[in-house]
């Protein structure tokens, strides 16, 4: 059974528009117009069970103009425990968008289980558009700053307008903290990411002397999530909590520069007991508190992973033909215990032979 498999969710996709270009991440907007949380309603549907799907409607045009935009709109959930569906290989977006067709301006997302999201809005046009988390008046780089979309069983709920602004870009350099030494082959990235160590192309790299390029941000207030190999991952400002996180200014047609300093962090490792491990399997660590991917390990036996410390995060090995275990024998990420991550090292074994428990609190 594939990684993905264990954890899919119904990706529904309305007005899907196969013959332009998927949009890279990118983000819009002249100015900030970040707005406190929107929690909208729906319409009414008769007699829904609490699992029935719902739907979310929403438009996309330019900020500037008012003249109708072409792009996609992911549905991100707001839930800590429903932002942890992510497997390998993918962004963690949700599994849940809706594009325009070829004329752009409305988009129906159909089949949206129930729930509280935040919309993340791409355009097509990235040399025009930028990427936004939207708002109640426009575009916000800050997810907590984006609108609540509450989706009901049965019912259809109409979404803030998509604002899109023109884009900005962010140059930079990531370094080693302990001796200056440029970190290569790491992301930058305003979404973290479960990489698949042979497949995909996730976003921008720092090259050989640690450099990189992010374009197509909007002019808003960004936190940006930063990897590299054998170093803690951790979001600008050198934190572990998106919440924490300096955010980069980015300047609609300009570019701003964000260096950034990577250290080692704590080792968090355990040993792996399973009967049959599968190629590409991982060990992913979420904050306990957001339900951001904090790091990823590619395993065999055993595994290593590097954390900041100061804080916790709930352990998951997706390292079976079966579903995936969190620690440390849960079904669920509703029974995962959290592992509090300090400055000594950390030891957490998965045994992977038996039933998982349908709790571990």
């Amino acid at each position: 059974m594939s990684r993905s498999l264990r954890h899919a969710v119904p990706l529904t996709v309305a007005l899907l528009v196969v013959s332009l270009p998927q949009a890279a991440t990118a983000s819009p907007g002249p100015t900030q117009r970040d707005a406190a949380p929107l929690t909208v309603t729906s319409s009414a549907h008769r007699h829904p069970s609490a699992t029935t799907p719902g739907q979310v409607r929403t438009t996309l045009r330019d900020a500037a103009t008012g003249a109708v935009a072409r792009g996609c709109v992911w549905l991100v959930p707001a839930e800590r425990d429903r932002l942890t569906v992510v497997a390998l290989g993918e962004e963690q977006a949700g599994r849940h968008l809706s594009c325009t067709d070829v004329d752009g301006g409305e988009v129906l997302a159909t089949d949206v289980p129930p729930g509280r999201y935040h919309l993340l809005a791409r355009p097509y046009d990235t040399a025009r558009h930028g990427v936004q988390w939207v708002g109640r008046h426009g575009g916000t780089g800050q997810r907590e700053h984006a609108a609540t979309v509450q989706v009901r069983p049965g019912r259809t709920v109409t979404a803030p307008t998509v604002r899109f602004d023109p884009p900005g870009t962010v140059t930079g350099r990531v370094t080693r903290a302990a001796d200056g030494t440029p970190v290569s082959a790491g992301y930058v990235l305003p979404l973290p990411v479960v990489p698949h160590p042979k497949y995909g192309d996730h976003g921008p790299m720092t090259d050989d002397d640690g450099r990189y390029t992010l374009t197509g941000l909007g002019p808003y207030h960004w936190p940006l999530y930063y990897t590299g190999y054998g170093l803690a991952s951790q979001w600008s400002g050198g934190v572990a909590d998106r919440r924490q996180a300096r955010p980069v200014r980015v300047r609609a047609g300009s570019t701003v520069t964000a260096d950034q300093k990577l250290v080692a962090g704590t080792v968090v490792s355990g040993t792996i007991t399973v009967d049959e491990m599968p190629n590409y399997s991982q060990v992913i660590a979420f904050h306990a508190g957001t339900g951001d991917v904090v790091g990823t390990v590619d395993v065999g036996s055993d595994y290593t992973l590097r954390l900041l410390p100061g804080q916790r995060v709930l352990l998951r090995c997706d390292c079976a033909y079966a579903p995936s275990r969190w620690f440390p024998n849960a079904a669920e990420v509703s029974g995962a215990r959290p592992v509090r991550v300090g400055p000594a090292p950390v030891t957490a074994d998965f045994d992977l032979t038996g039933p998982a428990t349908a709790s571990a609190r």
